[in-house]
């Protein structure tokens, strides 16, 4: 609305005044009612808007619902209780199938051991090794240039030749074993040199594929059947009934060496211990029942020690005591493992004295932390973290200046956590989750506090479960054993491989080095080919490769 120029006010009179003024509040009235009339016409549209907001929300909502739930149905589709029950059945047989051909090649290498069969089991044709792969060859010559028979000289006329595959790592090769036929000039004598043994008889896997497929299987958890399809994607096919052959008889060869490991491992006089289940196929079920590794770990690395640390795995058919008890009938010394009631029964007569671990006992008061902190929970917590940091200044050092060190700072505060979950436990409900991750500390204290009195023990029992981490990994890969036996040579190849671990080997390189010579190494001084023996020689070859 225009605003007209005011008149000269000088030369009205008050009537004009007056009227002048009335005229002015009218059109004041009439500005006012008009913005009413905006701000009113404002509202509405805001308040249209809001409602075409609002119902493209819900529809928007309703949508995404929808589109959720279309999903949904096409991942039952996908992969629905039918295809599941496929899928499950078809790994159940073929791991099921992996054993048995694992366990029958196992018991034929061992029946050949004990008695040489008179002529060779007749196997089925095998394909030839693929063209394509590049070839080594490695000549093997008589010892001497003259006939051993009569000294007379000697002729190449021919020779044998036999081809091995083998693997090198990210590749494959053939390495063609050639032995040149000499023929006596004087005698007609055939000379040639002997042929190399293999590590499985008249087997084509050399040292480096068997450490290749055992490491894949037991150490990145790839079943038999997934690595053959991936050697068949590099062109070089092997059944799956091969590969299950060849893990069989390689863990026959490797029995001895786990004799000296456990040997090793249950010589000190202490032993981090634990255990974990393991589902079995059962035999003729289908269905799977629970088995156990049990892992005992010798590491005194942490208490400034030298000696080699190791790892035993053992199989057992369920978690019964008597396990532990017949693993252990020779140990003696301190066992660290969690509160399991199997253990138990070894500290009756003194000679295993337990140790408990510290992280249990935390993790207690974590899990409820983590849902409900409180603080009692946050006290708890900070009380063993300070537990933690010294150790975490001592590790490596000499026991005695563990011990020392212990009683001055961790006793004391050892001490003083007692007394605070003592006087912590009766202001809490005994129901409570609190009162009892406390009354758990408390009913194992002197297990708990043992450390702090024994340089050469640790505060809990990590080392085992650090062990224990391949088997966890392994179970979610190939989901269970086909067997007792597979149970069994799981175990074997979980101790060798974690020793060498342990030990800072890559466990196929030592594989490889052990597959080649123990065939023809002495069982007397089998030790020899233990990770740590073998440990400088591997370094110095992993230094020379890089």
């Amino acid at each position: 609305m225009d605003s007209a120029p005011l008149p000269d006010l000088d030369q009205l009179d008050i009537e004009a005044l007056k009227a002048l003024v009335i005229a002015h509040q009218n059109k004041l009235a009439a500005r006012e009612a008009e913005l009413a009339t905006r701000e009113a016409e404002l509202e509405r549209e805001r308040q249209t808007l809001s409602d075409e907001i609002e119902q493209l929300r819900r529809s928007s909502s309703e949508q995404i619902e929808h589109l959720k739930l279309v999903i949904e149905k096409l991942r039952r589709i996908m992969f629905g209780t039918k295809s599941e029950k496929v899928i499950l059945q078809l790994e159940q047989y073929e791991l099921k199938l992996e054993e048995l051909e694992s366990a029958e090649a196992e018991m034929e290498t061992a029946a050949e051991a004990v008695a040489p069969a008179k002529e060779p089991k007749t196997r089925v044709a095998r394909k030839p090794l693929p063209a394509h792969l590049p070839r080594e060859v490695v000549s093997h010559l008589p010892q001497g240039d003259c006939c051993p028979g009569c000294g007379g000289h000697l002729r190449q006329f021919g020779e044998d030749v036999a081809e091995q595959l083998e693997y090198i790592p990210e590749s494959f090769k053939v390495i063609r074993h050639v032995r040149p036929k000499f023929a006596c000039s004087g005698c007609d004598r055939v000379v040639e040199a002997p042929a190399p043994s293999r590590p499985i008889e008249r087997g084509i896997a050399g040292p480096g594929l068997l450490a290749h497929v055992l490491v894949s299987k037991f150490g990145d958890h790839l079943p038999l059947y997934r690595q053959s399809e991936i050697y068949a994607r590099q062109g070089v096919e092997i059944e799956r009934s091969t590969l299950a052959g060849w893990v069989g008889a390689a863990s026959e060869l490797l029995s001895p060496l786990l004799d000296a490991l456990k040997k090793h491992v249950l010589g000190g006089t202490k032993l981090h211990a634990d255990d974990t289940p393991i589902p079995v196929l059962a035999p003729g079920s289908g269905k799977t029942k629970t088995g156990r590794l049990w892992t005992y770990v010798r590491d005194d690395r942490p208490a400034g020690e030298d000696t080699a640390p190791a790892v035993w795995f053992a199989y057992s058919e369920d978690r019964k005591g008597e396990h532990p008890r017949q693993h252990l009938k020779n140990f003696k010394g301190a066992l660290q493992a969690d509160a399991y009631a199997g253990f138990h029964h070894l500290y009756g007569n003194g000679a295993i004295y337990e140790v408990a671990c510290w992280a249990h006992a935390r993790r207690k008061f974590h899990e409820i932390h983590v849902l409900h902190a409180s603080p009692t929970t946050t006290e708890a917590l900070a009380r063993i973290g300070a537990l933690y940091a010294i150790e975490e200044e001592i590790r490596g050092k000499p026991a005695d200046l563990r011990l020392s060190v212990r009683q001055s700072r961790a006793r004391p505060l050892l001490d003083d956590m007692r007394k605070w979950m003592e006087k912590s436990q009766h202001s809490l409900s005994p129901k409570s989750e609190t009162a009892g991750a406390i009354r758990y500390a408390l009913s194992r204290w002197r297990a708990l506090t043992r450390y702090a009195d024994d340089g050469r023990l640790e505060i809990d029992n990590s080392a085992a479960e650090r062990a224990l981490r391949a088997v966890a990994l392994g179970r979610k890969n190939y989901l269970f054993a086909g067997s007792d036996a597979g149970g069994e040579r799981a175990a074997a190849l979980y101790s060798l491989i974690g020793s060498a671990k342990l030990n800072g080997l890559d466990p196929e390189l030592y594989l490889r080095t052990v597959l080649a010579q123990i065939a023809e190494h002495q069982v007397s001084r089998i030790s020899d080919l233990l990770p740590w023996n073998l440990a400088e020689t591997l370094q110095g070859t992993i230094s020379k490769a890089a």
